[in-house]
């Protein structure tokens, strides 16, 4: 089995399916779902208090002066029809204009007229000082959001200018913002890692993406996958194990922004991502023994989301990679089903006392499992994964969530916990768990705070408890 990077959080996976739920249902839940650590994001009341939405699938470009000029953010009919990440250059198209750019032009590559426009552009151009936030656009597919220091030239797709990083609080400014948008299952791309892997969406209009017959709640992706897990270099023919089972997530973005603090940076802010989950998987057969644990990525998806906060388009970027992972002394031969069903939250808070500072947690329960172990030793298998989001191609949280479930038995030993009074002969004992780790990044600086000095960790929540044993 190839060994595949490992890049990106959240979710898990199960073995039946989990009861429908309606779409509205489901999201009744978002404004509780942003911690209560994001309340303090949008405290200040001496700006505005804005809209977070998701964006209209024709997003708008917004641009502003710089936060000393006072000119306010305003949406704008100018789209960036080309940038180049190497030299920060764009073209901004007025309407009309930009049609013949491709996705793959660059500036600084089209004909210049002999005379450079002037640096104070009227109606229907870039000028100097103005902040562009875009969505995804051809040489910025993460998004855009830059400062024009110079004007370069007209062009016959419009205008090039020469671009500088910018940060949020330079089109906020002293407004508020707080809100929790989900992110569609189709907006996800999925790469599949592993040849059995199954993606199922459903969205209103019954439009439905997955294996026949599979139920899928609105609003939530799902992923099935069933794979072997590779005898250790040496091992016996016996030592495998298969694994199967199913992840579902319906994941949301949580954005908060609190206005003007002190200095120039805002008095608070908040990003994070947080959703539900049904998971759950089967494990049948012996895992060869492994000194570290055995990860085996399964999928790995993308999305951009744009979230329209006021008149800025936002755009985050998430990433997920689902991943299986084996732990054992190579002994214990098992067959285990588990089901867990919770929800989790990850992301970082900003306030001006305290700086930034992590956020998360997770609610999880385990449904009755039917499980049996023969010989003595130990086994632990997660179907979880790891994942990112950002702004704006900067990532700003990394987290990694491992929902698992660990066996151990001596002797032999059939246990069955939904059967009371099952045969056993030795001891035996099945807990659930889960661990939350991940880290905040010194990109979380998008927002106009100051810069982490270093990668601030998460620590790790973990959570473990007993599902069944049993004894002679």
């Amino acid at each position: 089995m190839p060994a595949y990077a490992v890049t990106a959080l959240l979710l898990a996976v199960g073995c039946s399916a989990p009861p429908q739920q309606s779409y509205a249902a489901g999201r009744a839940r978002e404004t509780a779902r942003v911690s209560d650590d994001t309340t303090a994001a949008a405290t200040r009341t001496d700006g505005k208090s804005l809209a977070v939405a998701a964006a209209p699938a024709a997003t708008a470009t917004a641009a502003t002066g710089s936060a000393g000029a006072g000119r306010k953010a305003h949406r704008t009919t100018l789209t960036v029809s080309a940038y180049d990440g190497r030299t920060r250059r764009a073209v901004i198209s007025a309407p009309g204009k930009g049609s013949s750019v491709s996705p793959s032009a660059s500036p600084g590559t089209s004909s210049r007229p002999s005379a450079p426009a002037s640096p104070s552009a009227g109606p229907g151009r870039a000028a100097v000082g103005d902040v562009i936030a875009s969505a995804p656009a051809p040489g910025a597919p993460d998004g855009l959001l830059a400062k024009v220091t110079r004007v370069i030239g007209e062009t016959a797709e419009g205008t090039e200018v020469q671009t500088e990083p910018a940060t949020l609080d330079a089109l906020l400014g002293d407004d508020t913002a707080k809100g929790t948008v989900p992110v569609a299952p189709d907006a996800f791309a999925v790469d599949k890692l592993l040849p059995d892997v199954e993606v199922s969406w459903a969205r209103p209009g019954d439009v439905h993406v997955g294996p026949e017959g599979a139920t899928v709640p609105l609003g939530s992706l799902r992923l099935d996958v069933s794979a072997e897990i590779p005898a250790a270099a040496g091992a016996p023919a016996a030592a495998s194990a298969t694994v199967s089972g199913f992840v579902q997530v319906a994941p949301q973005v949580d954005f908060a922004y609190g206005g003007a603090g002190a200095g120039s940076a805002p008095g608070s802010a908040y990003l994070g991502v947080s959703g539900d989950w049904d998971a759950g998987w089967a494990v049948k057969g012996r895992a060869a023994a492994t000194a570290t644990p055995l990860r085996i990525p399964f999928a790995k998806l993308h999305a951009d989301p744009v979230l329209q906060v006021g008149p800025v388009p936002v755009v985050v970027n998430l990433d997920l990679t689902c991943y299986l992972q084996i732990t054992g002394d190579g002994r214990i031969t098992v067959d285990v089903r588990q089901s867990l069903k919770g929800d989790f939250k990850a992301g970082g808070t900003f306030g001006t006392a305290r700086g930034w500072t992590p956020v998360s947690g997770t609610d999880m329960t385990g449904t009755p499992v039917r499980a049996s172990a023969t010989t003595a030793g130990e086994v632990r298998t997660a179907l979880g994964a790891e994942a990112s989001v950002g702004l704006y191609g900067a990532v700003g949280v990394v987290a990694d969530l491992a929902p698992y479930l660990r066996g151990e038995a001596s002797g032999t030993v059939t246990a069955d916990s939904a059967t009371p009074g099952a045969q056993a002969h030795g001891a035996w004992s099945l807990y659930g768990g889960v661990d939350l780790s991940g880290t905040l990044r010194l990109q979380l600086s998008v927002f106009g705070t100051p810069v982490l000095r270093r990668n601030v960790s998460l620590g790790v929540l973990h959570r473990e408890w007993k599902l069944a044993d049993g004894s002679l």
